[in-house]
């Protein structure tokens, strides 16, 4: 698909005013500069324009990918924000001048969102994962966020789903009247898979890559020193280092040659 036709795709009028929100440009891709706290009180303020569009978890490895890939920066940079998952790119932004951006992770996000839900009375569907992991996830909210309310929660198969299915799906979702729409189907999937439904379900879409596992147990976050002095991505190294050694190599060394020597 060409570049003219993407944008097309993703085009979309956000119901709230994009220019409220203070961005870093980090390598063409636009990091929302800003603190659990703000992004708190902006979700409170505007979930119901929010509803229909979606807001990227960024991290190294999506900078990198959208630097690259300038259909998927697009998509990066089509949704109301995308947040500084990664620590490394609220560290940039600070050296620029931001000084009160800081590590915004989805996970915490999640959990921030959840212990406020049952008095805002936010409806929650989750999106990913496998129905093993769903079904985990659901029994945990249920456990530790007493009266949470989950609307639906949908496994999708492992291969692309036909325009029938998504039709399906996106009936499905509407029907549930969510507030928020949580995505875990790992980058770079969940931000194309947002953009593709911008405009087209009801709730704030927010991709939570391995969101999902974290809540149903599957696997454990880092210590708290760890994710404040921004080695969380070490731990998941140490889980799961066949996997993601190469990625960090590549992703990390490109990343800091690109934001910090060259400064893009």
């Amino acid at each position: 698909m060409d570049i003219s036709r993407q944008h097309e795709l993703y085009k979309f009028i956000h119901k709230v005013d994009k220019s409220k929100i203070p961005t870093c440009n980090i390598m063409g891709v636009e990091i929302a500069a800003i603190n659990m706290d703000w992004l708190l009180k902006f979700t409170n303020k505007y979930i119901k324009s929010l509803s229909g569009d979606y807001m990227c978890v960024s991290n190294v490895h999506t900078t990198v990918t959208a630097y690259e890939d300038e259909t998927y920066k697009a998509i990066q940079n089509g949704g109301i924000m995308a947040i500084p998952d990664g620590g490394p790119l609220s560290s940039v932004g600070k050296r620029r001048g931001y000084k009160k951006m800081s590590r915004t992770t989805g996970p915490d996000y999640m959990a921030e969102v959840f212990k406020i839900s049952v008095k805002k009375g936010y409806r929650h569907f989750f999106y990913g994962s496998t129905k093993e992991t769903v079904v985990k996830l659901k029994k945990i909210l249920e456990k530790d966020y007493p009266g949470i309310q989950i609307a639906g929660m949908y496994s999708p198969p492992f291969r692309p789903v036909t325009e029938e299915e998504d039709n399906e799906i996106i009936c499905h979702i509407n029907n549930a009247r969510p507030d928020f729409i949580w995505v875990g189907l790992g980058a770079p999937k969940q931000e194309i898979w947002m953009a593709g439904h911008q405009g087209k379900v009801k709730g704030f879409m927010v991709g939570t890559g391995a969101g999902f596992d974290y809540f149903a147990g599957n696997i454990e976050r880092a210590p708290k020193w760890m994710q404040r002095s921004n080695m969380e991505w070490f731990y998941r190294l140490f889980q799961d280092p066949r996997r993601l050694f190469g990625r960090y190599l590549y992703t990390n060394t490109k990343f800091i040659w690109n934001s910090y020597i060259k400064g893009r």
